[in-house]
Order: structure tokens, then C-alpha cells, then sequence
């Protein structure tokens, strides 16, 4: 699945805003928390620690203020209803593959 990243102060305040969908995924990082004001779609939000290990999987539709996770470092979003297809859940390890390199994790 294609991956967007959202490593810039203006990348991660931009994010999904304005957007009425998205093919594959954003990671935001460095994050804690994320809010959905302004959004036009529900997303699913996995919330990531150091390690790249989910700590927590929720779905957000358009106008939530999402709960700060004070052990997250990087979140990941996507639309509504596919992480589960993903098999993402809490405990699951995320990995991120480019076109030469692997990073880290096993799922």
C-alpha cells in the first residue's frame, strides 16, 4: 500500500485536511495526538510508540479531537474501516518497506 509522510511542521499540521480521500496511508511523526476538525472523511488512526508498536487502533469521524497517548510517537491514519482489514491492532508491530530498504518491525 502506497505510504505518505508527514515529517514537516506544515506536512503534519496540513494532513488529511481538505482531503475526500486517501489510497494507502499518512504517517504523522513526530505526533501524539491528532484531531479530525475540518476533515470531509472518517479515518481509522492507529497511534504507534518508539518501537513502531501500535499501542491503539480507533475510528474517527470529521470534528473529533483524538486523546493524547502519552507513550505515542507517530500515528498513522487512514480511511475508515481498512486497518482492520490490515490486521492492525494493538500490539502489532509496523513495518514500512522502500523501494531499497526495509525499516523496522514484523506486521
Amino acid at each position: 500500500m502506497p505510504l505518505e509522510i508527514a515529517a514537516s511542521y506544515g506536512a503534519r499540521r496540513r494532513g488529511l485536511l481538505g482531503r475526500d480521500g486517501i489510497e494507502g496511508a499518512l504517517l504523522i511523526t513526530p505526533t501524539n495526538s491528532i484531531h479530525t476538525f475540518g476533515m470531509r472523511l472518517t479515518i481509522d488512526v492507529a497511534y504507534l510508540d518508539r518501537s513502531w508498536t501500535v499501542l491503539d487502533v480507533v475510528t474517527m469521524r470529521p470534528g473529533r479531537l483524538g486523546m493524547i497517548r502519552l507513550r505515542g510517537r507517530h500515528v498513522l491514519e487512514a480511511e475508515g474501516g481498512t486497518m482492520a482489514g490490515w490486521g492492525l491492532r494493538r500490539g502489532v508491530r509496523v513495518t514500512a518497506e522502500t523501494g531499497e530498504a526495509r525499516e523496522t518491525g514484523e506486521a
